[in-house]
């Protein structure tokens, strides 16, 4: 198997501010919004190196999620700006991993205190008090949910993020 060095170099960002109906009675965010984030921050990595969910759809490719590990250590709060930070941490024929950060604004003019733009694409750290962090598992699988490898049925999305890869991490 190929090394994967390049994986583990910059986090993709993606900011939103917590809304209301994500939080409870305390204006602490419902913990399996969480989960949602990680979705938000896999999908927009995705877009950023080319590729949406519909394209690899329309392809008949699925990528479910085959494990989810989340470690709280604070609450995000009602408007909250946040900063969802996504990596790929194993990308293979078959599987692809994720490691994911959820960190709170920064000082003010830090441009994730909301007064600024809020940092999207791709950084080489991560910025902000560290909420929540985690990672999640997916397979490579057809519309009957059978495992594919990637770059036997689709080679030219398997080179194409592996390409899209390199460009970001600027190694391999």
């Amino acid at each position: 198997m190929e090394t994967q060095d390049f994986l583990s170099g910059c986090w993709h960002a993606a900011s939103f501010r917590v809304r209301y109906q994500e939080s409870d009675q305390m204006g602490v965010v419902y913990h399996s919004n969480y989960l949602n984030w990680f979705e938000i921050g896999r999908t927009e990595m995705l877009r950023e190196l080319g590729f949406t969910y519909l394209d690899l759809e329309k392809k008949g490719l699925l990528l479910p999620v085959l494990s989810a590990e989340l470690k709280f250590k604070r609450s995000a709060k009602y408007d909250d700006t946040v900063t969802v930070y996504t990596r790929i941490t194993s990308y293979t024929p078959l599987r692809l991993a994720f490691e994911y950060e959820v960190r709170r604004a920064g000082a003010p003019g830090s441009g994730l205190d909301g007064s600024e733009s809020a940092p999207q694409g791709f950084k080489s750290s991560a910025d902000g008090e560290l909420l929540v962090s985690g990672s999640t598992g997916h397979a490579w699988v057809n519309r009957e949910f059978a495992p594919v490898r990637l770059d036997r049925t689709l080679p030219e999305i398997y080179g194409g993020i592996r390409n899209a890869l390199r460009e970001e991490r600027g190694t391999i």
